[in-house]
């Protein structure tokens, strides 16, 4: 099953028809059938590691201040708790807790409301744990790469570059920290240095302005961990939005 990092941006992509969204529907069109969609989302970090394990899974709204139509968004997907409980298993040392208290984030759902339009898949998310360095949540992470030949397509949803106290919403044009970044994270990922990217100000000074806080910068350490040594990627919605939000995205292929 392929692996994706998506970077998802403004909440408003839910119910937006952009180039972002339409790059979503286009990959969804092509992803294979599979048993199931696990997510790591930038928009849960626990203290240690948590996976849902509900059998249904409610829309959790965790955005503030947007149009009453983002509210109204549904994304009926069912869970797995039996697949949570594999995952768990996989996560053995961890001590990773099964958690029904949680649903789906917007991490979650507004990606998946255009990448897999009828929600006829169980869906899981996979919590952060704030506690973790970054290369404690690569080697976490990958014990799960075996799961992907059992039929799971995992998604990291977060943002390279994610920087909101510099947010331009009155002028499309990016920083030059944040294209700095990301075009040496996109050299990073496709050379697979992980050594690199988990201590990101190794590539270069503009890692610091992009990164502010690293919660949105880990899914993508998630995904880049599920790979195999020898897969490629490509690349897509290749741009800064908003100043200084990278919405770069990968799949394996």
């Amino acid at each position: 099953m392929p692996v994706l990092f998506v970077g998802h941006g403004n909440p408003m992509n839910a119910i937006t028809d952009n180039e972002f969204t339409r790059s979503w529907k286009k990959i969804g069109k092509n992803l294979p059938q599979a048993q199931a969609i696990v997510v790591i989302s930038a928009h849960w970090l626990t203290r240690g590691t948590h996976i849902t394990n509900a059998p249904t899974q409610p829309i959790i709204y965790d955005m503030y201040g947007f149009p009453n139509e983002l509210y109204e968004v549904e994304y009926p997907a069912k869970g797995d708790p039996k697949l949570a409980e594999v995952l768990k298993r996989q996560f053995l040392e961890y001590e990773a807790i099964l958690d029904s208290s949680w649903g789906l984030d917007h991490g979650t759902w507004s990606v998946l409301k255009h990448l897999r339009p009828v929600a006829n898949v169980p869906v899981l998310q996979i919590s952060l744990d704030a506690n973790q360095s970054l290369p404690q949540v690569v080697e976490m992470f990958s014990n799960l790469r075996p799961l992907r030949d059992k039929g799971v397509i995992f998604i990291g949803s977060g943002n390279i570059v994610h920087n909101l106290g510099m947010v331009r919403f009155d002028s499309p044009t990016a920083y030059d920290w944040a294209l700095e970044f990301d075009e040496l994270s996109k050299i990073a990922i496709q050379e697979k240095n992980i050594a690199g990217l988990t201590v990101p100000v190794t590539l270069g000074g503009a890692a610091r302005p992009s990164i502010p806080t690293d919660d949105h910068y880990r899914p993508m350490l998630g995904a880049m961990s599920l790979l195999d040594p020898d897969e490629q990627l490509d690349f897509f919605n290749e741009k800064i939005d908003l100043g200084s939000v990278s919405m770069r995205s990968f799949i394996t292929t």
